[in-house]
């Protein structure tokens, strides 16, 4: 196979583990909260389905993605590249859920993530290069995106976050190397192998709620709301642990609760579904040592 038909092959297997692990994160019951097959969660304009519509939307710019890391350019070449892509994909996005902001966030790592895959993947380095990378993609850019906003040109809700509140948000966790999922969600969730799949996804999103600055909660509500749901989040991991015959009551309390507080983890689901793509990769394409190998899930 040819280096060129070798990029092509790889990024697509990619991005169908990057569009799988999106549907899976969807997918996973109960996510207080969150939009699942079955509940809406907090939210008023979006259901399962419109989570449908945007990840078959994004599938073709996850190849993209890929893509632009499986080549010789620099790391911050490539992610001046896959913003570029980003922004593409944010409108299909929003073509096919009639405006509604399903995966923005999401668009955002998924892409850093493809794209620090592929390079590895491409320079045939160890899963663990995966995060240097990323770290390379994007380093400054906290500075270089926000340093110069006000209170009078901040104009998304993370850049007005910023300017009120210091939060760094999804940048400075792309920036510091992804360690809510690296260093918390992706060893949690491979731990947990062997379990059912959904409790599985579910355990590890309160897990990855249990650390995540989440910026959707606090736009929503306040920094002082993110540390209760943070706390709420250990409790549950705890019940599970500690009285698992009462683990579904305590999962629909907390399901009862989010929706009436209209509280939203939203950034945390972004990260679980980086968090299960990882896995995915690192059971595919790596085998637990400096060898690459491509194998099932």
């Amino acid at each position: 196979m040819s280096q060129a038909h070798s990029i092509n092959h790889i990024s697509f297997e990619l991005a169908k583990l990057a569009s799988r692990a999106v549907l899976y994160e969807a997918s996973a019951h109960p996510k207080p909260g969150l939009v699942t097959p079955v509940s809406n969660g907090a939210h008023e304009d979006m259901d399962y389905f419109t989570f449908l519509d945007s990840t078959t939307a994004l599938h073709q710019y996850f190849i993209l993605f890929a893509e632009a890391g499986g080549v010789k350019k620099t790391p911050k070449d490539i992610f001046a590249n896959i913003r570029k892509i980003g922004l593409e994909a944010e409108i299909d996005m929003f073509k096919a859920t009639k405006g509604v902001n399903t995966h923005k966030g999401m668009i955002f790592l998924m892409g850093i993530c493809l794209a620090a895959t592929a390079k590895v993947l491409f320079e045939r380095l160890e899963f663990s290069q995966i995060q240097i990378v990323i770290k390379e993609m994007t380093s400054g850019l906290v500075l270089e995106d926000l340093k110069d906003l006000t209170s009078e040109t901040a104009a998304s809700h993370g850049e007005k976050l910023y300017v009120n509140h210091g939060i760094t948000g999804v940048r400075g966790e792309v920036e510091a190397g992804l360690p809510t999922v690296f260093d918390h969600g992706l060893p949690y969730f491979r731990q947990l192998d062997g379990i059912d799949l959904n409790t599985r996804l579910v355990l590890t999103l309160f897990k990855l709620m249990t650390v995540c600055d989440d910026t959707t909660i606090v736009h929503r509500h306040s920094v002082m709301r993110l540390q209760v749901v943070k706390e709420l989040a250990q409790e549950a991991l705890t019940c599970y642990e500690r009285q698992p015959m009462e683990w579904r009551t305590k999962l629909e309390e907390l399901e009862s609760m989010f929706i009436q507080n209209r509280i939203s983890p939203g950034g945390s689901a972004d990260l679980l579904a980086v968090t299960a793509y990882l896995s995915f990769v690192q059971t595919k394409f790596f085998a637990g040592t400096d060898q690459l190998e491509e194998r099932d899930e």
